[in-house]
């Protein structure tokens, strides 16, 4: 960000600085464990710590000011609001009013990071989320973020809930937004699939009237007036940037054909799953939104690479497939079919998919089935599951944690098997996906 006094910036928010020391503002964080000199530490919170409680410790480690909600935090310089998450996103909006690039923003139920990677690569000088920055923290953190020598921005917006992305907009402003998908997550929180649908157009409902949605071609629960123009992708021979012959190596790499009205090409992927076609799809018809020539556009996303834990695949005496990151319905049957079509037996290591709602059930019941109809030799299911391994049949097994799945594991695997690690983030099967990649290269 440029440098400026915290009485300046707190003018510019509308609020009161207090004890300035004349330090200049040069970035911003909310992390007290990885302050850098002229940070302003935001001290945000969550269920199980105060942000506030860490506002000296920054301050002393070189932070230039704190905001903090707590009135008690006296003698440092600060600004002290009602609500820290407010104030980042504010100050991640005067940040975008001073970026004069094209801002790219993504959603949707599945494929936000693996577009988002795959259309950094196909954006010359893009700045891109870190890793999954797509909450009310990682969203302001990433806008806020964006070096002065960056010709594009692109982020990636998630939701889980109706008003989430509209409570972030003033940060992002986008000039193009995409959502990859509407799949089945957070039922809990939306309700119904269309209010899923309601809160994904939110992005939509920000652009102006220059601006470009990239929908999907098949989803018509997004076909609804907007500002800007539109840009269909998908498979469908009326979409605008379209995808076929899809096919997947021996490795889960995909190679596709892409057209559109700017060239068409055959693309091989070097990120894994048969899936990420429509991603590239995506994320092609974003990249040419902005005016990049096709060629570059087709160059940088077959050089993209991905974020980790996602369909990361790990080769040894069996292969282990990490994609343990997220899962929803949509995405894992996305990840077991790619690994279906790799050589050799498979294996599923599998744990719940959360915040499903009234879906949960059915939804765990069907990959179950899923599992035993693409020919895997076993399904095994950690922690409390409501449903997979019972509807796998005889090859599903239940074990009560990580350490018994490995043990199981390791008594199945062969050489030349594929071992497929994917679970919804809170169950954290990314370790032990590590654990089984280290064991196979042994």
């Amino acid at each position: 960000m440029t440098p400026v006094l915290l009485t300046d910036l707190a003018r510019r928010l509308g609020l009161e600085a207090f004890d300035d020391t004349g330090v200049p503002i040069t970035g911003v964080t909310t992390d007290s464990r990885n302050v850098r000199q002229g940070d302003l530490f935001v001290a945000v919170s969550g269920e199980n710590f105060d942000g506030n409680e860490f506002a000296r410790s920054a301050i002393e480690s070189g932070a230039a000011a704190a905001v903090t909600s707590d009135p008690g935090v006296v003698g440092i310089p600060r600004i002290v609001v009602a609500d820290t998450l407010v104030t980042l996103r504010d100050l991640a909006s005067l940040r975008r009013d001073e970026l004069d690039v094209p801002v790219i923003a993504i959603t949707g139920s599945t494929g936000k990071t693996s577009t988002k990677d795959l259309l950094a690569g196909a954006l010359p000088g893009a700045w891109a989320s870190p890793r999954s920055f797509n909450n009310e923290i990682g969203v302001p953190l990433t806008v806020l973020g964006t070096p002065e020598n960056a010709s594009y921005l692109v982020a990636e917006v998630g939701s889980r809930g109706r008003g989430h992305i509209e409570f972030l907009i003033p940060a992002v402003r986008p000039d193009v937004a995409v959502v990859t998908n509407l799949g089945v997550v957070h039922l809990e929180t939306f309700g119904t699939t269309d209010g899923l649908a309601d809160a994904k157009f939110e992005l939509v409902e920000a652009l102006r009237e220059s601006g470009t949605a990239v929908l999907p071609t098949g989803e018509p629960r997004l076909r609804r007036p907007h500002k800007g123009e539109t840009v269909l992708f998908g498979t469908e021979t009326t979409s605008d940037v379209r995808v076929s012959d899809i096919t997947v190596d021996d490795g889960g790499h995909a190679g596709f054909l892409l057209e559109s009205p700017d060239g068409t090409a055959r693309l091989k992927l070097r990120v894994a799953g048969a899936h990420q076609a429509l991603n590239a799809a995506a994320a092609a018809a974003a990249g040419l939104a902005v005016g990049v020539d096709f060629q570059t556009v087709v160059g940088g996303i077959t050089q993209a690479t991905g974020s980790a834990w996602r369909m990361e695949i790990h080769c040894g005496r069996y292969t282990v497939v990490n994609d343990a990151y997220n899962a929803n319905p949509d995405s894992m049957e996305a990840a077991m079919t790619t690994v279906a079509g790799m050589p050799g037996r498979h294996i599923a290591v599998l744990g719940t998919m959360a915040e499903l709602g009234h879906l949960e059930a059915g939804e765990h019941a069907r990959i179950g089935r899923l599992a035993a109809d693409l020919g895997f030799i076993a399904v095994i299911t950690v922690g409390d599951e409501p449903g997979i391994a019972a509807a796998a049949g005889p090859i599903g097994r239940n074990v009560p944690d990580k350490d018994t799945a490995r043990r199981v594991v390791r008594g199945l695997a062969d050489d030349g098997d594929v071992v497929l690690v994917k679970a919804s983030r809170a169950i954290g099967l990314e370790t032990l996906a590590l654990q089984l990649a280290e064991e196979a290269r042994q």
